[in-house]
């Protein structure tokens, strides 16, 4: 009886349909027919780094990438023992799949099992064979006699035929990485000034469409696009080109990038790293107002923010700190110090229309060829404009700083040190001291401060100090 039972148990146990199990992790096989016993490589771009996920030695003509976890989605390529990029593939949700490589003609890669990956290949067949015939075209209008407009119209209808094939697949396979990538790698086309206002070409108009629609299709949430090496290019064109350069709209401009990426933590922290590091040093004087807008609503207080090294952090609030005391527009921070005759001087009490501060050292070697400079637009042009120049020095000793003087004759400067009984008491009262007032840390640096003492520039030499004042001037005028 128990034997009749357990046949018919197993009998319908056998009726229930076997589903296939979920495959999990990545699997990645390399069949190539060289460097048997040698590594090959599997890496992938970071923004315009590129860094190495894998590594497996080829053993009888086979190299499997393989992990219990999946590799998230983006661009990866395969490395040769030489360290030479053989293909780029495509990796995203599905990452179970064969490639057979011929080591002499390694762009001809076969995949098997990779829908991605072959669709990316069949665009690329099409894009060459358009390619081509654009490159042909383009040959011929340098010719002489050249049909320059129907050499135009291949170019044309090449070019719509890239677009048109871009937004089917788009159209068919919305989510997917191939079309996420062809969405960052689209421009947008301004309407013809037929379709713009008034029937005419208008610049401001195909500015702000262009800047408008610049990110049409593209999700900042999207982690795939972190592991590209055009993303990172397109944000940095984006901010060169089309965002005023001012510190105000840059940091609006970041918030809403910042914004739209929460909802990734991965694209979140590389975004808030990207811009920390573009504008902690930024390359425009004035910009590092954008360093300190992140610091303070993003970073100083929010204990999320956890990816940065301790070490970089006190980095970034000292910066910070070090930056709010010195922004431009800001009024001057007091100076009191000691001239060559022992008396103090105040930078308040310099009545001029414009002030400028020299921080320098007479052993520095930098400080020693600009100075000199400096001095001569001081005399010959600067002071009878009425402006006033305030030099301070921020080290090498007393007796080479007064020895530098009189030897290069600097009259009719504000000569002055911080004494060692002006730093006690700054050190006594808990103070900052001038070097992070003003973000000293290297010399020379010069200040230039209006009537008011308000900073007007930082940082930069004396020439574009003059041309600066130069142009104030006549705008005044």
């Amino acid at each position: 009886m128990k034997n009749r039972f357990l046949c018919v148990a197993l009998a319908f146990l056998a009726s229930i349909p076997v589903t296939a199990q979920p495959k999990t992790g990545h699997q990645l096989a390399v069949t190539v027919n060289a460097y048997e016993q040698q590594w090959l490589y599997l890496g992938y771009h970071f923004g315009k780094i590129k860094a190495l996920a894998d590594s497996v030695r080829v053993q009888q003509g086979v190299a499997v990438f393989k992990g219990a976890q999946p590799l998230p989605g983006g661009i990866y390529f395969v490395v040769s023992p030489r360290k030479e990029i053989l293909f780029e593939l495509l990796l995203d949700k599905q990452q179970h799949f064969s490639m057979k490589l011929d080591s002499a003609h390694p762009e001809a890669v076969v995949f098997t099992g990779s829908p991605d990956n072959e669709g990316f290949q069949a665009y690329t067949r099409f894009v060459q064979q358009k390619g081509t015939a654009i490159q042909q075209a383009q040959k011929g209008l340098s010719g002489a006699g050249a049909d320059t407009a129907a050499l135009q119209k291949i170019i044309r209808e090449n070019n719509k035929a890239i677009q048109a094939y871009r937004a089917d697949v788009v159209k068919k396979q919305p989510g997917s990485l191939l079309s996420a990538l062809f969405a960052a790698l689209s421009e947008p086309t301004v309407p013809p000034a037929s379709a713009q206002p008034g029937g005419k070409y208008d610049s401001s108009y195909a500015y702000h469409y262009y800047k408008n629609h610049y990110w049409d299709g593209i999700s900042l949430a999207d982690e795939r696009l972190l592991r590209t090496p055009f993303f990172e290019t397109r944000i940095d064109k984006y901010f060169k080109e089309l965002v005023s350069p001012a510190p105000d709209s840059i940091s609006r401009e970041v918030d809403v990038f910042l914004t739209k990426a929460k909802p990734s933590k991965e694209s979140y922290r590389w975004l808030l790293t990207h811009f920390v590091q573009a504008y902690i040093n930024p390359t425009y004087m004035g910009q590092d107002a954008v360093f300190v807008h992140l610091f303070e609503k993003y970073i100083n207080g929010h204990p999320e923010v956890d990816w940065f090294t301790e070490k970089y952090q006190k980095y970034m609030s000292d910066r910070a700190y070090s930056l709010m005391a010195n922004l431009i527009g800001n009024p001057a921070w007091e100076l009191t110090m000691t001239d060559t005759s022992g008396k103090t001087v105040r930078l308040y009490d310099i009545q001029a229309p414009y002030t400028v501060i020299c921080f320098w050292d007479p052993t520095c070697s930098h400080c020693k060829e600009m100075v000199p400079h400096l001095d001569s637009m001081f005399q010959n042009k600067w002071k009878a404009m009425g402006i006033k120049l305030l030099g301070v020095m921020t080290d090498g000793g007393k007796d080479n700083w007064l020895a530098y003087i009189r030897d290069h004759k600097l009259v009719g400067w504000n000569h002055v040190y911080q004494s060692e009984a002006q730093h006690e008491e700054e050190r006594n009262s808990g103070k900052a001291g001038y070097r992070q007032l003003y973000d000293v840390y290297q010399t020379p640096v010069l200040y230039l401060l209006d009537s008011e003492k308000r900073i007007v520039a930082k940082k930069l030499t004396y020439q574009q100090i003059d041309e600066l004042i130069t142009l104030k001037q006549s705008k005044a005028k």
